[in-house]
């Protein structure tokens, strides 16, 4: 499901009119979708938003890839306390992918590693594939900004973040389609 976010704007014009200053408004609503997806794993569920407009590439290429089932029964690989959770490797290593890379996507707003963040895992810029990992805390992960792609974030359950172990599985990832 599109989650669709408004933002209202509000412009004032001065203008000058025959009698003195005259002040027009105008107020525009802004509005984006944001694409949503349900992660369930071996130790809960989290719901998951994607920055759609920051990293389209990167939001399409998780998208796909999870609507053909690429990520369902693949487990976390790398687990390291207060600082992410890593899965997307069908191979278990820390070394496989889709075969393809991508290219990182740094320049958007919301390129910061807080808690509950989504990001690509890579081995070198523009080399991602499949491999993402989720912030446990901002703490130790702000060196990371703007140099791994953000793109989305856990919303509900991101205490499963914390749960999660070594070895734990995601037994499905369900993209919620707009009505």
């Amino acid at each position: 499901m599109k989650k669709r976010i408004h933002y209202p704007f509000l412009c004032v014009i001065n203008a000058r009119a025959r009698s003195g200053p005259a002040y027009l408004s105008y107020l525009f609503i802004l509005t984006f979708d944001m694409t949503k997806a349900e992660m369930i794993t071996d130790k809960g569920t989290m719901l998951i938003e994607f920055y759609d407009e920051d990293a389209p590439n990167t939001v399409k290429n998780f998208v796909d890839l999870s609507k053909k089932g690429f990520y369902d029964g693949v487990i976390f690989h790398r687990v390291i306390p207060d600082f992410v959770i890593q899965g997307g490797d069908p191979t278990g290593t820390g070394r496989g992918g889709p075969g393809y890379h991508i290219d990182c996507e740094l320049t958007g707003g919301n390129q910061y590693h807080d808690r509950g963040v989504l990001s690509m895992a890579h081995a070198g810029r523009n080399t991602g594939g499949s491999q993402f990992f989720i912030c446990h805390s901002r703490n130790n992960t702000a060196h990371l900004d703007r140099n791994h792609t953000c793109f989305g974030r856990v919303v509900e359950g991101v205490e499963t973040v914390d749960a999660i172990r070594q070895g734990d599985k995601i037994q499905k990832i369900t993209i919620i389609e707009e009505a």
